[in-house]
């Protein structure tokens, strides 16, 4: 090959020019374009020009940049145009390629051009067979045994030489992978025994050369060990287990762990060997055996560090701690994944689990994280049901060849090592790790001693509540396995906490450890009260241990005379917790209750100061509270349900329960009613709702605020009635969320008619709460038009702008923190109601306001549609529509979404179909109108200029340009979703009985029986759309339109509506939807998938192309006019395309075939259809996860081009 060398001196000399310049960034920039395209034509020209001037290049005579770039040709012509060389050339090349390793071996030498030689020899291995490389195989040995620096070298090509069955390669087919795979696993038994000597010869080497103070050789004898660690490492994920032992590899590498410089390469073996996954072939002993000489190795080191780290922890360095990490990280692999393989033995399963128990312990963080995870896996399993058993920590050593019954016993072995000291040891641990170090004060700290807590500066250790989930859940796992202990634990702990807490200089600034210790307490109660562990099955001596300790702790609690806000509050949170141990310990609700009570008028009821709101949120979390014990104890506070109803009368009477109190407490009663059946529901209901009745439907009030927007402004002046209003709204939403039945609770034993349909408790209540709620919402939407905004008040006008949380929530910035006295009502939505007792409302309550009634007022028509013939043939439709729709061409996208979402939607899915006329036209027709032409403006505006418009901008009072943009975007975005949703909503299934399913029909001839669209209308909705036009016409522009949006999410939603268009176009074969569907419809789709926005929905577009084409194609000519209209088609595939759909009825072929036309047709220019590069599998090579890049959004090019021809 390098016999015309000597005549490409000049070429060869042109080809480093343009490597310089192009590497060059003094270069001009059309300098280095040329220079780049140069050395293009170079790869792309002839093969052995390449070569040879390639081969020129790398030579020493050349500098290092030079010589690079000439390897990275070398390889690139051995991994593509390999093929165009002879047989004879490709052994030349080998041979010179072999060569260029014995001439780089020099100490002088650049380590990446070592590097790359290493490459470009296992790249010609790679495409060679199994033959060369057994030819070469003497060679690397002879080179290896030259010196240090070539033996570095043959570490470093073996290292690789699997380059491509760990990190995938798109460029090598599956087929060749699976050969390079078979071909080295076959060529191990030469590899590892190399690789061994390599490291046993160096590692002595490299040690006596440091002994005699040759520290220039020790060093290069240190990087040939190093090399073979590294080449080790690419075959340790994937090589059989057995042949890593048979040959020495993990013996060698257990050896290095007890070397300093050579320990983390080493520790990286262990990581990538200990999850290997249990082959199921009969080499199972083989591979258990290697598993426990690995456990043996790790645990040998582990024993070691620990005993160091716990004597005198000064001697270890920063360092030693990283190694112990990553030795903690291999040995929690091991015990995650191949526990099993010492689970037989009962001696080293026991000190395993005593070591894993140690580094839990350990004071540093990063440790403990780690093995964290072990306990979590392992509880989890060992707890686990035997029908959920999975083949991770627990399982048997024979799972892969035996029933569950030794797997159970398996467990139940290994469990039994689990004892009571390792239960109370990893509480023990847990309980003060579940404070965050920021939060601690300086002098608990101390108390604290050298013990690190999770802290913002760990890296990688993601959030800490998600560290404290998972910390709580093996509590949970603990507690639930060994109750008693937990018990005891979690009593002695809070105990010390209090008297602690209690000797605090300053107790309201250092509450943290409190806090932290009452989720601990709500774990610990929940596992052993909760259903799921069956309480009532313990032993009883257990049962009475555990009461008496419970009780215990919540007489402690009680007699915490407490009365600081901050301090009551996180004392009631204390109280909830208990709620599930109240369930089977009756006796001591009556206690608790009057304890809540007790603090609860401990606190002042009317502030005027607002920087003590504390004291009223206090308040509010005190009447919270009953609705958590409620659920928590259930039946066993039916008993004091009157003596709290008579409290809350005493305390209303007295002054001393304000409105949104009462409503919480009220929220409790329906809660408690629920346990006891309808009737019970029904007359707490009554008396709740009552007194609500005769104020709520009061024709005065209605009259002076609500019969126009200068009554509304009027009602935002006077701070009590507002609040008023407020409070009775949000109590209905709460008793229309409780009212639902409990099935245990409704029986014949409830009903006079054992068979009778239990009406809902809110039936009779739904018409006078809901009318005087649809004034109120159109007195609100009316704010927003024109004509009433401009002459609306300063401070009205600033409350309608939108507030910071919302604008965080548009920019993905999640909710900015609320004040203290922010509650979240039942819906979610957060609102501020400490302004109760305030006289003059500033323009932030009056906001705070608008959102809670809106908020709630759409929550509560939404549930009443629920209920059924109260809301639909009760109410007035007119009112309804007016009140909702009659302002809404001047209402925010925002708005409109919140009330598609919580009001329409329901009402679509729950309007009887009885009423469909009546209410559906005056409802969805001014919004379908609306929403299809603002929808329509707004996209087009955001495509072609790049900013959306939308009436929203206008409550953005401020924020940089591009903030506001994403705001306008992210509302357009949210708006289209809603809507598409609604459609959704609308061609579900349960609302268009009767319609076939083309997947089920298979052949056209199944479908000859039509229908009219009278007939289809009475029994679909999508029907009943498509009979009225003034529904249909805006729904079907806004079907084609959707496609051209960029929002995939949108499309996802709105293509069930089309799918159901299709078939109700081939069921009633309707001449006008035969027309749109055929030539509209399928027009649009497949510009649709010009977006790569809408490759998430692809498959369901391909099918509804499939339907129209199969089933319409000979009704209309439209289908294959379509398609004809594409660029890259031809007659010939059009005929071609029917032929394989006659060949087949299935309909996942038939929709195979339509993605292949539709890509050959366009050119492949259908950016949702991309081919996505196939990664093969291979069985025996663990799948790293890896990150990718989200492809950018593509735009749409609206040029003047027509037809789909335009979009390709």
């Amino acid at each position: 090959m390098e016999d015309s060398v000597g005549n490409n001196g000049v070429s060869a000399n042109n080809v480093a020019q343009a490597i310089h310049t192009a590497l060059d960034w003094a270069s001009t920039p059309d300098a280095r374009l040329n220079a780049v395209a140069f050395l293009d034509s170079i790869k792309r020209g002839d093969v052995r020009a390449l070569a040879n001037t390639s081969f020129l290049l790398v030579k020493k005579n050349w500098s290092s940049e030079i010589r690079l770039h000439a390897y990275k040709m070398l390889q690139h012509l051995v991994r593509l145009r390999w093929e165009e060389l002879s047989p004879a050339e490709h052994k030349n090349f080998a041979n010179l390629s072999l060569e260029l390793m014995s001439e780089i071996a020099d100490p002088c030498e650049n380590w990446s051009l070592k590097s790359q030689t290493a490459a470009l020899v296992a790249e010609v291995v790679r495409r060679e067979d199994i033959g060369l490389w057994q030819e070469m195989l003497p060679s690397l040995i002879s080179l290896s045994n030259k010196g240090p620096i070539e033996a570095e070298l043959v570490a470093m090509m073996l290292r690789w030489l699997p380059e491509d069955i760990t990190v995938h390669n798109e460029d090598l087919e599956g087929d060749r992978r699976r050969l390079l795979l078979r071909g080295l696993t076959q060529s191990l038994s030469e590899i590892f025994p190399l690789l061994y000597n390599l490291l046993e010869r160096h590692f002595t080497a490299a040690m006596n050369e440091a002994g005699r103070n040759q520290m220039d050789i020790a060093k290069q004898h240190a990087a040939t060990v190093t090399a073979a660690l590294n080449a080790v490492n690419a075959y340790a994920e994937w090589a059989p287990l057995s042949d890593l032992a048979e040959h020495g590899i993990i013996h060698g590498c257990g050896v290095l762990l007890s070397a300093p410089d050579f320990r983390l390469h080493a520790s990286e073996f262990f990581k990538l060997v200990s999850p290997r996954r249990r082959p199921i072939e009969t080499s199972v002993p083989k591979f258990d055996q290697a598993m426990s000489n690995i456990f043996q190795t790790l645990m040998n080191v582990s024993r070691e560090f620990l005993y160091r780290s716990g004597s005198s922890p000064g001697s270890i360095d920063e360092g030693e701690y990283e190694f112990a990490e990553y030795i903690c990280e291999s040995m929690v692999s091991l015990g995650s994944f191949n526990l099993q393989s010492i689970a037989g033995d009962s001696s080293l399963l026991p000190l395993y689990l005593e070591q894993m128990l140690g580094f839990f312990q350990h004071f540093k963080f990063a440790i403990h994280f780690q093995s964290l995870q072990f306990w979590l896996v392992l509880m989890r399993d060992l707890m686990s049901k035997p029908k959920n058993s999975t083949h991770s920590a627990a399982d048997s050593s024979a799972v892969s060849s035996t029933g569950s019954g030794e797997v159970e016993n398996a467990k139940k072995k290994t469990l039994s090592f689990v004892s009571d000291d390792f239960c109370g040891a990893i509480l023990d641990t847990s309980f003060p790790r579940m404070l965050k170090r920021e939060k601690v004060l300086h002098e608990t700290a101390i108390t604290l001693g050298a013990l690190e807590l999770w802290s913002e500066d760990f890296e990688c250790k993601g959030t800490f509540s998600l560290y404290r989930s998972r910390l709580l859940e093996l509590i949970r796992f603990v507690s639930s396995y060994k109750p008693l202990i937990a018990a005891t634990k979690i009593s002695e702990k809070i105990d010390t906490v209090i008297k602690g807490f209690l000797l605090s200089p300053a107790p309201t600034q250092d509450l943290a450890v409190m806090e932290s210790m009452q989720l601990a307490i709500e774990g610990v109660v929940n596992a052993v009260f909760d259903g799921s562990n069956d309480f009532t099955k313990t032993n009883a001596e257990v049962q009475f241990a555990l009461f008496r300790t419970f009780e215990g702790i919540l007489q402690r609690l009680i007699s915490l005379n407490w009365t600081e806000p901050a301090l009551v509050e996180v004392l009631v949170h204390y109280l909830d917790a208990m709620g599930p141990f109240l369930k089977y310990f009756p006796d001591a609700v009556g206690s608790v209750i009057s304890k809540l009570f007790e603090l609860l008028t401990s606190l002042p009821t009317i502030i005027k100061d607002t920087s003590v709101h504390s004291a009223r949120h206090a308040r509010l979390q005190i009447c919270t509270s009953f609705i958590r014990i409620a659920k928590a104890a259930d039946k066993s506070i039916l008993p004091h349900m009157k003596g709290i109803a008579d409290t809350m009368a005493c305390l209303q009477r007295d002054g001393c329960l304000l409105q949104g109190e009462h409503n919480l407490l009220g929220e409790a009663f329906l809660v408690m009613a629920s346990s006891s059946g309808i009737e019970q529901q029904q007359e707490v209901l009554k008396w709740l709702l009552e007194p609500l009745s005769h104020q709520w439907t009061q024709s005065e009030w209605q009259e002076k605020y609500l019969s126009g927007p200068q009554g509304l402004v009027q009602l935002c002046s006077e701070a009590p009635v507002m609040w008023s209003i407020f409070h009775t709204l949000t109590f209905f939403e709460r008793a229309l969320k409780r009212s639902g039945f409990k099935k245990a609770n409704w029986n014949s034993e409830n009903s006079s008619t054992p068979n009778s349909t239990p009406i809902n408790p809110m039936a009779s209540h739904i018409s006078w709460m809901v009318t005087p709620l649809l004034k109120l919402l159109r007195c609100i939407h009316s704010l927003w038009s024109p004509s009433i905004s401009q002459a609306l008040p300063g401070e009205v006008r600033a409350a309608m702008v939108m507030i910071d949380s919302e604008k965080s929530s548009l920019l993905g910035e999640g909710n900015s923190k609320l004040p203290k006295g922010s509650l979240t009502v039942t819906d979610g939505s957060k609102v501020d109601i400490n302004k109760e007792g305030y006289a003059e409302p500033n323009g932030s309550d009056i906001r705070n306001w608008f959102k809670g009634i809106r908020d709630s007022g759409y929550n509560v028509l939404g549930l009443s549609t629920t209920i059924g013939d109260s809301f639909f043939k009760y109410l007035d439709v007119h009112s309804v529509s007016v009140a909702l729709m009659e302002n809404i061409p001047s209402m925010e996208f925002r708005h409109i979404r919140q009330l598609v979402h919580s009001t329409l939607i329901p009402l679509v899915k729950n309007c009887p179909l009885d009423m469909w006329e009546i209410w559906l036209e005056k409802i969805l027709h001014p919004l379908f109108i609306h929403a299809q032409q603002a929808l329509s403006c707004s996209w087009s505006s955001l495509l072609q200029d790049g900013r959306a418009k939308v009436p929203d901008i206008l409550s953005i009072l401020s924020g940089s340009d591009l903030k506001v943009e994403v705001m306008e975007e992210t509302i357009l975005r949210d708006l289209t979703r809603e809507i598409c949703s609604l459609l959704s909503v609308i061609a579900s299934p349960p609302l268009n009985n009767g319609i076939p399913s083309l997947e089920q029909s298979g052949h056209v001839s199944r479908l000859d029986t039509l229908k009219s669209l009278d007939t289809v209308a009475s029994c679909s909705m999508v029907g009943f759309l498509l009979k009225h036009e003034g529904l249909a016409i805006p729904t079907l522009r806004l079907c084609l339109e959707a496609f051209t949006w960029t929002d995939g999410e949108s499309v996802t939603k709105i293509s069930s509506y089309c799918s159901v268009l299709v078939v109700l176009a081939i069921v009633t074969n309707h001449a006008e939807l035969v027309e749109y569907v055929s030539r509209d419809l399928f027009t649009s789709v497949i510009q649709g998938l010009t977006l790569e926005s809408n490759a998430i929905t692809s498959a369901d577009l391909v099918a509804i192309c499939r339907e129209i084409f199969v089933y319409l194609c000979d009704r209309h000519p439209a289908p294959r006019q379509v398609l004809m209209s594409l660029p890259n088609i031809t007659p010939h595939d059009l005929v071609a395309f029917e032929e394989s759909l006659k060949k087949t009825s299935s309909p996942k072929e038939q929709k195979q075939h339509m993605r292949s036309l539709l890509q050959l047709a366009t050119g492949n220019k259908l950016k949702a259809l991309a081919a996505q590069k196939s990664v093969n599998i291979i069985t025996n090579v663990s799948m790293r996860q890896r990150s990718s890049a989200n492809a950018p959004e593509s735009k749409v090019d609206d040029g003047d081009v027509v037809g789909l021809a335009a979009i390709m």
